[in-house]
């Protein structure tokens, strides 16, 4: 795992130029890329290859932990935030790290473990009472996690991927997500936000839930 090289000024000075964020995306600082761990990232694309490839590897701990554990294991916040550093651990110094800066998305830094905590223990009743069918309830976890925003960067894959897990977790098939890619622009990620959007303001899961296994 190579370190970055802070005192390289001209790899700052391309790290700075790696692109805008998807619509809706929490945008990356400055501060933040300094932060980056591997010394080529110079453009988005190598930045969505390396965080792809990091996630990839990630994948066959996450399942194992989820079919092993079962959805005990998955509601558990020190296994959300042990998700995060698995995921991106490879690509960003603060993986797995609480954010602690606000941003266009999310509460308060100082109420991210609370809040995550009381979703946590919201999610374990749902389960344990089949409050929701499983879909819906996955939906949830996802929408209220990617609200809070417990992280600087990747909230949005890593929120989606604990949903995943908990279906895996019960012996479901997880989510499909839209079948593509949702890090870069376009329709499909349009559609996922307007879902998103539309569940978080109105507790109506159907369009979220429609999508996710579109």
């Amino acid at each position: 795992m190579a370190n970055f090289p802070e005192e390289d000024a001209m790899s700052i000075f391309n790290l700075r130029s790696i692109g805008s964020e998807p619509k809706g995306a929490t945008p990356i600082t400055d501060e933040d890329l300094e932060d980056l761990i591997p010394d080529f990232v110079a453009t988005r694309a190598d930045l969505n290859q390396v965080e792809f490839e990091n996630i990839v590897k990630a994948l066959p701990w996450a399942r194992n932990h989820a079919k092993r554990l079962g959805p005990e294991g998955i509601l558990d916040f020190s296994f959300i935030v042990a998700l995060h550093q698995r995921m991106f651990g490879d690509v960003w110094k603060w993986a797995g790290t609480l954010r602690r800066r606000l941003t266009n998305i999310g509460i308060e830094p100082q109420l991210i473990t609370t809040q995550s905590r009381l979703l946590i223990d919201d999610a374990k009743f749902w389960h344990a009472k089949c409050v929701y069918e499983p879909d819906e309830l996955a939906a949830r976890i996802h929408c209220r996690l990617v609200s809070i925003h417990p992280f600087t960067n990747g909230n949005g894959r890593v929120t989606r991927m604990v949903a995943d897990l908990y279906l895996v977790s019960i012996d479901i098939q997880p989510f499909t997500w839209g079948s593509t890619s949702l890090d870069v622009d376009g329709s499909t990620r349009e559609q996922y936000i307007a879902a998103l959007v539309r569940a978080v303001g109105t507790e109506d899961y159907e369009d979220l839930i429609h999508f996710a296994r579109s």
